[in-house]
């Protein structure tokens, strides 16, 4: 096995030191914080640098500090771009020529002269996973990974430049990006379909079409697909309760035993979130696992009756689809319907971070909307059950409060059981979201998907409404 040192920053770092006017809590929370921006650019670091070189292309450190690592939650993005980090990329040698051997990430980033770095490394899957705090993963030899370069097939996509007006192409594709639709917004892809063809793609300068980006809460609609999938192979109902095996030890005196798979994806399972909005940081950036962080919570509502948006809900459905999953592994289910440069990452122990931690390109999400444009049919096979699409685009349970839109099973709508407040957006329109500017809308009564990707930081909001509405005008 060789060792190549990639990048590295000086790794000497002072710990921090006590400060007479913060109380011992507020100096436990600023330690903690610093530890949770090393676990942050880590992963980000590993995971951008492994996915894209494993799907065939390359990203920068320089890049991922611009894109990835600006703007970010506070208090971390004030801490995160300046601490020390160290690149390596592990050459494995001795492999059978057939095994095409690819390279291995680990990313190195010290927050504390007492304590070990915080360690994200490259995984079987592909993608990364970032170590527990205090942990010691840099001493773990490095596992060889499938370099799937030339196993990937072409992405198969139609693409027809003369099916807008090139006058309509550029003023989306220019608002797209300019600030049009939310002021310091940074758009990295947009991407038009019309049925089974591409009719705009825009992409940010150094990425493209085979450039994988974190779909943050996109994930949670496939999360909903891989559900759907499960649903129609036979191996679970939506009606089924969960019912883990230490919630059954209460018995019918435990509430959780409530809880199925439809409040999960709901987001109306009942439990309570230490959070609003449940960001999960201990998971993603702080190390613990899913076990660890997201089946005990209890539960402070009947099931099935409060919403309450929560990646713990998400990270419980693909728990009841686990046995699936594991069986015939996620990329392979996502293959099924043509999604080949989508990585879904893992926590430490091997659990599926299906909340959050998945990185895919957009036309691979484009995949994901034609899907459902589809009503679950891909090629002549049923992949999703036949009422699928109506079940996750349909607000019929609980709802979010404070907002006009509407949320089905794992997907948001446009409308609410009370009506549709977006003018020039269909009905049936519905969508998936996640943080920095993530979407996928799909519209099935004009058989269109859009997909928009984005960095924004800051507070930046991008209207994907006002952008849906735009696009649907344009192509009329």
């Amino acid at each position: 096995m060789r060792k190549i040192i990639l990048a590295a920053t000086a790794v000497g770092i002072a710990t921090t030191s006590p400060i007479s006017a913060q109380s011992a809590q507020d100096q436990l929370d600023a330690r903690y914080n610093r530890a949770l921006a090393a676990g942050y650019k880590a992963m980000m670091l590993c995971s951008a640098m492994s996915t894209s070189e494993r799907l065939g292309g390359s990203r920068s450190a320089e890049s991922i500090h611009e894109y990835e690592l600006t703007g970010i939650q506070t208090p971390l993005d004030a801490i995160v771009r300046d601490l020390p980090y160290e690149i390596i990329r592990y050459s494995i040698e001795g492999q059978e020529a057939d095994a095409q051997p690819g390279p291995v990430y680990q990313v190195r980033v010290e927050w504390a002269d007492d304590m070990p770095a915080r360690t994200a490394t490259q995984s079987t899957v592909g993608g990364c996973y970032v170590g527990p705090i205090g942990s010691a993963l840099e001493d773990a030899p490095p596992i060889s990974v499938e370099n799937a370069t030339d196993n990937v097939p072409d992405d198969g996509w139609a693409v027809d430049n003369d099916a807008l007006p090139e006058s309509i192409k550029t003023q989306l594709g220019a608002a797209a990006v300019d600030g049009t639709y939310g002021e310091g917004s940074r758009t990295t892809a947009a991407l038009i379909i019309r049925g089974d063809t591409i009719i705009m793609e825009r992409y940010a300068g150094g990425f493209g079409p085979a450039t994988p980006q974190r779909t943050w809460s996109v994930a949670k609609s496939i999360a909903a697909t891989f559900v759907g999938v499960a649903v129609e192979a036979g191996d679970v109902e939506v009606s089924d309760p969960i019912a883990l095996n230490y919630w059954r030890e209460g018995g019918r005196y435990d509430l959780r035993n409530q809880i199925t798979v439809d409040h999960a994806l709901r987001m109306a399972t009942g439990r309570y979130t230490d959070t609003p909005g449940n960001r999960s940081v201990p998971l993603y950036w702080g190390g613990s696992s899913v076990n660890e962080t997201a089946l005990s919570w209890p539960v402070v509502h009947t099931p099935g009756t409060v919403f309450r948006y929560a990646n713990n809900d998400s990270l419980l459905a693909a728990k009841a689809v686990e046995r699936y999953l594991n069986f015939y592994g996620p990329e392979s289910v996502l293959a099924r319907f043509g999604m080949h440069r989508t990585i879904a990452e893992t926590d430490w122990s091997g659990g599926l971070v299906i909340s959050s931690q998945v990185w895919s390109t957009a036309r691979d999400l484009g995949r994901l909307g034609q899907l459902h444009l589809n009503n679950g049919m891909w090629e002549g096979e049923r992949i999703l059950p036949e009422d699928w699409v109506g079940y996750v685009s349909d607000p019929s349970g609980p709802q979010p409060i404070g907002t006009n839109r509407g949320f089905g099973a794992g997907w948001w709508t446009f409308r609410r059981p009370e009506g549709n407040a977006f003018e020039g957006i269909p009905d049936d329109a519905f969508f998936a979201s996640g943080r920095r500017g993530q979407y996928v809308v799909v519209v099935p009564s004009r058989n269109v998907v859009i997909v928009r990707r984005g960095e924004d930081g800051g507070g930046a909001r991008f209207n994907i409404a006002a952008f849906t509405r735009d696009v649907l005008a344009s192509i009329d």
